[in-house]
C-alpha cells in the first residue's frame, strides 16, 4: 500500500488530494492546524488526521513522533498562506516573515523531519506545491511576499535535490494552476478536483531524473 503524507489537507487542493489518494486505496496521513475543524477531511474513509503547524518546529516534531518510523512513499508539502497587501508604502513586513515561515521554511521542516521515512519507502518522493508566481523571470511587480516565499521554496527544493542526488529520491516542485479555492477565489480557472488529478499524474510519472524541476499540473515545464 502506498503511503501519502499531506500537509494543509483540510481544504482546497490538499483536501482534494487526500480524497483522491484515499479513493485509490492509499494510506493517507494528513496534517492540519486544527483537526477539530477539519470536518470534510475527517469524513474521508481511511485518512489519518493529525495536528500540524508547519511554521512551528515543535509541532512538526510532534507530528513526526505521531507518525513514527512508518515509510512514507509520497510527502506532499501543501500547506501555505497568502502574503497580504502588496502596495509599496503599506507592506506588512511581519506578515511577510510569517509568509516565508509557512511557505518556504515549512516544507523544508517537513522534508528534514521525514527524510528517514521517505528514504525507507518504495517511491521516495517529496513534493512541494509551489506556484508559477515564484518565477523570478516573470515577476509582475505584485504579491511581493507570496512570490518571494515561493521563489525561496523553489530554491530550497532544488538545493535538497542537489544535496541528496544519487540516493534515489525525487524532489518535485508543482504548480497547481489557478484553482477555485479560498486562496484562488471564485474567478479561478480550474477546480480542485482537476488540479489534484493533474498533480497526481505528475507525481506518479516523476523519478529522480526530474528531481529539482518545476512543472505545472498539466505537465508544462516552468521557469523559476
Amino acid at each position: 500500500m502506498t503511503t501519502v503524507l499531506i500537509s494543509g489537507a483540510n481544504r482546497g487542493i490538499g483536501l482534494e488530494l487526500a480524497r483522491q489518494y484515499a479513493a485509490d486505496g492509499a494510506r493517507v496521513i494528513a496534517g492540519v492546524r486544527d483537526p477539530g475543524a477539519a470536518l470534510a477531511l475527517k469524513a474521508i474513509s481511511g485518512v489519518e488526521v493529525h495536528t500540524l503547524d508547519v511554521a512551528d518546529e515543535a509541532s512538526v516534531q510532534a507530528f513526526h513522533q505521531a507518525v513514527g518510523e512508518l515509510p512514507v512513499d509520497i510527502l506532499i508539502a501543501n500547506a501555505g498562506v497568502g502574503g497580504g497587501r502588496s502596495v509599496l508604502g503599506e507592506l506588512d513586513f511581519d506578515r511577510w516573515l510569517q509568509t516565508l515561515n509557512v511557505n518556504s521554511l515549512g516544507p523544508v521542516r517537513l522534508a528534514q523531519a521525514f527524510l528517514p521515512n521517505v528514504k525507507a519507502s518504495a517511491d521516495k518522493k517529496m513534493v512541494a506545491i509551489s506556484s508559477t508566481l515564484g518565477s523570478t523571470s516573470t515577476h509582475a511587480g505584485d504579491m511581493f511576499a507570496y512570490r518571494a516565499s515561493k521563489a525561496a521554496l523553489n530554491n530550497a527544493w532544488v538545493g535538497l535535490a542537489a544535496a541528496l542526488k544519487g540516493e534515489g529520491l525525487t524532489f518535485l516542485l508543482l504548480h497547481p494552476g489557478w484553482v477555485k479555492t479560498d486562496m484562488g477565489g471564485a474567478g479561478a480557472q480550474i477546480t480542485p478536483a482537476a488540479s489534484a488529478e493533474g498533480l497526481r499524474e505528475r507525481i506518479a510519472e516523476a523519478g529522480p531524473a526530474l528531481s529539482g524541476r518545476l512543472f505545472a499540473y498539466d505537465g508544462e515545464p516552468l521557469p523559476w
